[in-house]
């Protein structure tokens, strides 16, 4: 006999979760049970075919803790034409993925769907056709509570939700999650924005602007698949750490294929082994330095004195050296690439020949222009006229050689400017240079001047306020076809070219007509924390709006101050109060007492793990150098003496900064330990 349906809501729910469970394995096993052996075509074809079902087998993986559906929206009306017969509306679970059943009828609509949307839009203002908003709680991968809101209904009350706030209070043990079941209208907007406009996110510590910027890529792959499947996505992160971080969050989302890599990475041309002062790195990043690669790039084109002089068979064909002159000068007004007018060159002084050819009498065709452009005659004056060049030799060159760098800058930087980009001892070889950073960039620049980078569909790029604007044209190299989100917190910038407008950073990232939002609402940091730290807003970014937060936490701020000492013992007396809650402990330090830190924890048998390595049940302290700190975030934070961040900085203003990033890492409590006198500002 058929099972009685029950009348438990609770328990209908985990009827239906344990429903679509079994039609995702369902799903999963049909893909498997794929034979392509018979499928007609190459290898290469049967390979890609196979890699396709290996990446669907992947996305479609049931994540015991990860719940598969995390809400309910039950329409007023039905939303398609052919299910309004019976006059009543539609319900649909929201989840991470879609997931139908045996006849193909859905079971979870994934949340980047339209008909998903009114999920995070719908207000009681605006109830967009929902009747009801039903929100789900879970423990440990099992469906324990649900949550409702009629939206449709003027009796109810405006309440908040008590699952949301738990859903985004829950303890972080592990690497950052998806925010999936707690985007905010705000963000949603952002989210969902077209893939063809760029968009900047100016985000206050705890608004999820970097959530933002991951959940906008899935939903662009959801959204636009095929297209980015083709250009290609890519997540810019400020360093490994940070990316380790927040590297599960797309495929917990069922994406796969997205690359991330630091701006170091992506200009990986030379081997960066040296570091350079402040002042010579500020200047290596300031965008004056792209006209001086330029000129540098174009030094050795030179017009010919001699003409040309082509033999074929019995016959001499002669160019003159006032039409190589023509070509050469034409080719330069174009301002295309040098590689690629050095490609069109011989090509051109060919056609030339041909048409002297055709005047002369004779009949030649494309492949008689081939074979006259490899003309040891052409090549020899395309050698000389338009030579060859090596982007690291040349940078190379322009970092060693004083005398050409002062012809490539003249007009652009002040001969005290050129002093502080020489490198101190010249280098000799490509291998052997001490490269920086900056040079690297500058490496990158060049080769993009003899050779189009590759463009990719969409671009994220987070922490952008730290990047100098040579560093943001060498980001937007990968994307001049494409488009980009930028994340990023003004009052965030720790670095001596740290950007100082949004409308700036986005004219050197070639993105000037971008749209740029703010947000200021925050839901991981609570208020007490926040609060504190906006103290120092004045002073390090004053046209920023403090943030506020939805989360009220009495007491999640704690001010100690420590007698001369016992600093050490303080630390460690903090960092075990914080291990005896739920969750993750981050020990935020200046860089330069790190190593004492390290030692006293290993001392006290206290384990701890460095920033990107994953916390567990056995080890949930990190020891973070505040110049990591960026990006993060822990339960608990305890920071070690605020002075010593500060003075770990070239600045005032760049160590106050750096103290805003370490303040704003807590999701649930903050201690400050300092037995120096705290900044005027916080004091």
């Amino acid at each position: 006999m058929p099972a009685t349906p029950t009348t438990d809501p609770l328990q209908r729910e985990r009827d239906h979760l344990a429903a679509s469970r079994a039609a995702l394995r369902a799903m999963r096993a049909d893909v498997e049970s794929l034979d392509i052996r018979d499928v007609t075509g190459t290898w290469v074809t049967a390979m890609v075919l196979q890699n396709q079902i290996t990446a669907r087998i992947a996305a479609l993986a049931d994540l015991s803790h990860t719940p598969l559906f995390f809400g309910r929206l039950d329409y007023l009306h039905a939303i398609s034409e052919e299910l309004s017969e019976g006059g009543g509306g539609e319900s649909f679970y929201i989840g991470r993925r879609h997931v139908h059943d045996a006849d193909g009828d859905p079971m979870v609509i994934d949340w980047r769907a339209p008909v998903s949307q009114p999920f995070y839009r719908a207000s009681r203002t605006e109830p967009l056709d929902v009747e009801r908003r039903r929100r789900f709680g879970y423990t440990g991968g099992e469906l324990t509570a649900y949550e409702d809101e009629h939206l449709s209904d003027p009796a109810e009350s405006e309440t908040s939700s008590a699952l949301l706030a738990a859903e985004i209070e829950k303890p972080r043990v592990g690497p950052m999650r998806d925010i999936v079941a707690t985007i905010q209208p705000e963000q949603d907007e952002i989210v969902r924005s077209d893939v063809t406009g760029t968009i900047c996110v100016q985000g206050a510590p705890g608004t999820g602007k970097t959530a933002v910027g991951l959940h906008r890529v899935a939903y662009l792959l959801y959204a636009h698949r095929e297209r980015l499947a083709r250009t290609g996505t890519l997540v810019i992160g400020p360093n490994n750490a940070f990316l380790s971080y927040i590297e599960q969050v797309l495929p917990a989302l069922g994406e796969l294929e997205v690359a991330q890599a630091t701006v170091q990475q992506l200009v990986g041309h030379v081997e960066v082994r040296g570091e350079d002062v402040p002042e010579a790195a500020r200047l290596k990043g300031d965008a004056r330095m792209a006209e001086v690669l330029r000129r540098a790039v174009r030094s050795g084109i030179t017009l010919p004195a001699e003409p040309c002089v082509v033999v074929r068979g019995s016959r001499r064909w002669r160019v003159p050296a006032y039409e190589l002159v023509e070509i050469i000068e034409e080719l330069k007004g174009r301002e295309v690439r040098y590689g690629a007018a050095r490609d069109a060159l011989p090509q051109r002084i060919a056609h030339t020949v041909l048409l002297k050819m055709e005047q002369g009498g004779e009949a030649p065709d494309d492949r008689v222009q081939d074979a006259v452009a490899r003309n040891p005659a052409v090549k020899a004056v395309v050698k000389e006229c338009w030579p060859a060049v090596d982007p690291a030799k040349l940078v190379l060159r322009l970092l060693s050689d004083p005398g050409f760098l002062a012809e490539c800058a003249e007009g652009v930087l002040t001969p005290e400017e050129q002093r502080a980009v020489l490198w101190p001892k010249p280098g000799r070889s490509v291998k052997t240079a001490r490269w920086t950073a900056a040079d690297a960039v500058l490496v990158d620049e060049a080769t993009d001047l003899v050779q189009r980078t590759s463009s990719l569909g969409h671009v994220v790029l987070d922490e952008a306020q730290d990047l100098s604007p040579m560093q943001y044209r060498a980001v937007g190299r990968r994307c001049t076809t494409g488009s980009a989100t930028v994340l990023g917190d003004l009052a965030q910038g720790t670095t001596p070219w740290a950007t100082a407008s949004w409308p700036e950073a986005l004219r050197h990232l070639g993105k000037p007509e971008a749209h740029i939002e703010e947000l200021t609402k925050g839901f991981r940091v609570p208020e007490e924390v926040i609060a504190y730290a906006s103290r120092l807003l004045p002073a390090i970014a004053p046209g920023l709006a403090p943030a506020s937060s939805v989360r009220d936490a009495p007491g999640s701020l704690t001010i100690r101050r420590v007698a001369d000492g016992e600093s050490t013992g303080a630390v460690l007396a903090a960092c075990r109060e914080a291990l005896e809650h739920e969750g993750s402990t981050g020990l935020i330090a200046a860089d330069a007492r790190v190593p004492r830190l390290a030692e006293a924890l290993t001392a006290a048998g206290l384990p701890y793990l460095s920033p990107g390595d994953e916390t567990s049940a056995e080890a949930r302290l990190t020891l973070v150098p505040a110049s990591l700190a960026k990006g993060l975030e822990y339960d608990y934070v305890v920071l070690d003496e605020p002075a010593a961040v500060i003075a770990g900085e070239p600045d005032e203003r760049t160590g106050l900064r750096r103290l805003y990033v370490a303040l704003t890492r807590a999701v649930s409590g903050l201690t400050v330990l300092h037995g120096e006198p705290l900044p005027e500002q916080l004091r």
